[in-house]
């Protein structure tokens, strides 16, 4: 049965058998994305794409005629249930989420039960997902289900949390060996889930060690192992009399009396209220107002949300873009605020307000919202801020507020961005580093060519993702990064005209041919810049031709790849400095295909193309060849050993403050009294003595 589904799928683009005609969908109408699934589990989803107003959407159970191996004709008769498959549809604008669930239990039999699976290939059906209008298919979802029985549980489920021993005073896992809940792992003696009847039959092959449950072995340097185990003679002066409780394989987890531990003096505390700055902002320092608050501008987090409660780091630029609508837009903190400028001094915000004319970089309407009268209001699209900073203080605060209106059911790309100008600069052309480069800012580009100033940028995608409306962004020193938008195409497109276009988007990016080696490298100066290398894509001409096909186009340098090789060149005043000492531009290429629903209609089909940096950092010398003592005694080097001699008499050093010196003195001289009495009544010394 399964062959011959895969053998009708391979057919689904074949004409139908004559005898029953079928109206073919009108280009507009939805597809479902993918149309094809391989179902291996209780739940799958795809995608209607397109207009799916007045759209039913209907399941079947269809049986493939295992003579001809074609499916049965498209029809409308199907429902959101049908037997034990459900269908659950979410509406979107111009997507609509499509999840088919099977109702029923997966878990195998143990028993005359019914509600279970007989063998383990639990559920084998061809299902087909119908969208209609009307009585016309629209378009059609096949869904092959080959779903297995649940069997790795066989008992029933408990929402009782599992309880966690108190790993202070004992272990937290007895029994290492018992990885499976429910069930007796063979060869796991401590397995509370083994009857007596089932260790009968690996008694003799139990698991030993840690593994097996001896989680507090005894250790080699306990007394009561010396009888056991073949000991030096010195043994006896410094091996362990301790409890078996008390093992290194438990470490801190020991069971038994413990003693309240004083806090070490290096611990920092947790600091609620933050501290009112008087002697100036370090470097990342958070800015604060007036009211020993922090100075906050939203900016967006780990996880790529915004939020609004984000500190301004000082001499951190940033430029971040949030998405919001009428309902969850919020205001920002106010511009009355006073800002502290380091040193107690108040600055006031100097602010700007604008109007936007042209909306279109900020909001993105829905394609089928409605003529009628709609919510609108003034709200803020964007916010830019300049701080002019001198030494440790800030001097002035100019923001520039641009507003516009925003009406319910449009989506609004704010922009927020930070830049620290310094007071002595002439213009706000801001340097990457003094001399190397800072993590983080731009690097320096030029081309000498036309004497222009630039900089590497990468794609910043908005609203759609699409290539014609993507903004860019310059390219960060130290940070790696990956960006992309999406191409149309269409199907009659020329495989020569489109290289064409696609290199003439990455060429945006890269419009410089020489890049700064520092932060504060001279444009006009050729000794501080580095050439950029330059690998052009393959010569489509030199390669295999596909045939003149429509749809398929070879050789398509679809990614673009930036490579930024690095190195420490120096210190100034403690913190490395970086440079850059080479770039090159490669080119990936792909073979596109224009991609086709049920029908293939006369549209747009997306190509993504991406463009790549990668910072390599390498040494800027060669690392100091190990010496042949190094390389063959290894047992003296302490980052290859547990055991680091060199560093044997470091409690007695000044460094280490663990112990009063007077205390780490005296045990000192009894240990080295030790050492003496164990080589006097050592083997040599006693036979120079009976002799």
């Amino acid at each position: 049965m399964i062959t011959a589904v895969l053998w009708a799928l391979l057919l689904l683009g074949s004409e139908r058998p004559a005898g029953r005609a079928q109206t073919p969908a009108s280009p507009g109408n939805p597809v479902f994305q993918p149309s094809f699934i391989h179902m291996s589990g209780p739940t799958v989803s795809s995608f209607l794409v397109g207009n799916s107003t007045d759209v039913v959407l209907g399941v079947n159970v269809i049986h493939v005629n295992t003579e001809t191996g074609m499916l049965p004709l498209l029809h409308c008769s199907g429902s959101n249930r049908y037997g034990e498959w459900s269908l659950n549809v979410s509406h979107g604008m111009n997507v609509s989420k499509v999840t088919l669930t099977l109702m029923r239990n997966l878990q195998l039999c143990l028993s005359n039960a019914t509600d279970c699976c007989i063998e383990p290939l639990c559920v084998v059906e061809t299902l087909q997902v119908s969208a209609c209008r009307g009585s016309t298919v629209l378009a059609n979802l096949l869904i092959q289900a080959e779903i297995y029985a649940n069997s790795s549980f066989t008992g029933n489920v408990s929402e009782n949390a599992t309880v966690i021993p108190n790993q202070v005073f004992q272990p937290l896992g007895s029994c290492p060996c018992n990885l499976t809940a429910g069930i007796c792992d063979i060869r796991c003696c401590c397995d509370l889930e083994c009857t007596p009847d089932l260790k009968q039959l690996f008694s003799g092959s139990c698991f030993t060690g840690v593994f097996g449950g001896n989680v507090n072995p005894p250790f080699d340097q306990l007394c009561s192992v010396q009888t056991t185990n073949s000991a030096p003679d010195w043994f006896p002066f410094l091996c362990v009399q301790s409890s078996l409780n008390n093992t290194p394989f438990l470490g801190y987890f020991y069971h038994g009396s413990v003693s309240s531990s004083l806090v070490s003096s290096f611990k920092i505390p947790l600091q609620t209220v933050p501290e009112k700055p008087l002697s100036g902002y370090k470097q990342g320092d958070p800015i604060m107002t007036t009211e020993n608050e922090y100075f906050t501008i939203r900016q967006r987090s780990m996880a790529g949300q915004c939020v609004g409660n984000t500190p301004v780091a000082f001499l951190q630029n940033f430029d971040v873009k949030c998405v919001t609508s009428l309902s969850a837009y919020k205001e920002g903190l106010s511009h009355n605020v006073v800002i502290n400028s380091g040193t107690g001094d108040t600055i006031q915000q100097n602010v700007i307000y604008g109007n936007v004319t042209d909306v279109r970089n900020f909001i993105t309407k829905p394609e089928d919202i409605q003529n009628t009268e709609v919510l609108c209001i003034n709200v803020t699209f964007a916010e830019y801020y300049m701080f002019i900073w001198k030494g440790k203080t800030i001097e002035e605060i100019n923001v520039t507020v641009l507003i516009g209106e925003l009406c319910d059911g449009e989506i609004l790309t704010q922009r927020f961005s930070v830049n620290f100008v310094s007071f002595n600069s002439t213009n706000t052309t801001e340097l990457s580093g003094n001399p190397g480069y800072q993590v983080g800012k731009p690097v320096r580009a030029v081309n000498i060519s036309s004497d222009t100033v630039t900089t590497l940028k990468l794609w910043q995608p908005v609203g759609n993702g699409l290539c014609t409306s993507a903004t860019f962004t310059p390219v960060l020193f130290g940070l790696n990064s990956l960006s992309g938008c999406i191409l149309e195409v269409n199907i009659n497109e020329d495989c020569g005209q489109l290289r064409e276009d696609v290199t003439d988007r990455f060429n945006s990016l890269i419009q410089a041919t020489h890049v700064g080696k520092r932060g504060n490298s001279s444009y006009s100066d050729l000794n501080d810049l580095v050439e950029i290398i330059r690998l052009d894509p393959p010569n489509p001409s030199a390669n295999a031709s596909i045939g003149n096909l429509n749809g398929i186009c070879s050789d398509i340098p679809a990614n673009l790849n930036i490579h930024i090789i690095t190195a420490d060149v120096g210190a100034v005043e403690g913190i490395a400095q970086e440079e850059i000492l080479g770039v090159q531009i490669s080119f990936s290429t792909v073979i596109w295909q224009f991609h086709c629903g049920i029908i293939c209609e006369n549209k747009s089909s997306p190509l993504p193309i991406t463009a790549s940096v990668q910072f390599i950092k390498v040494p800027a010398q060669p690392p100091i060849p190990m010496t042949r003592f190094q390389i063959n005694y290894t047992e003296y080097d302490c980052n290859r050993n547990e055991v680091c001699w060199p560093q044997l008499f470091y409690p007695l050093t000044w460094y280490y403050t663990g112990e009063p010196y007077s205390q780490r003195l005296a045990k000192g001289l009894i240990l080295a009294f030790f050492f003496l009495l164990a080589a006097v009544l050592s083997n040599p010394w006693s036979r120079i003595l009976k002799v």
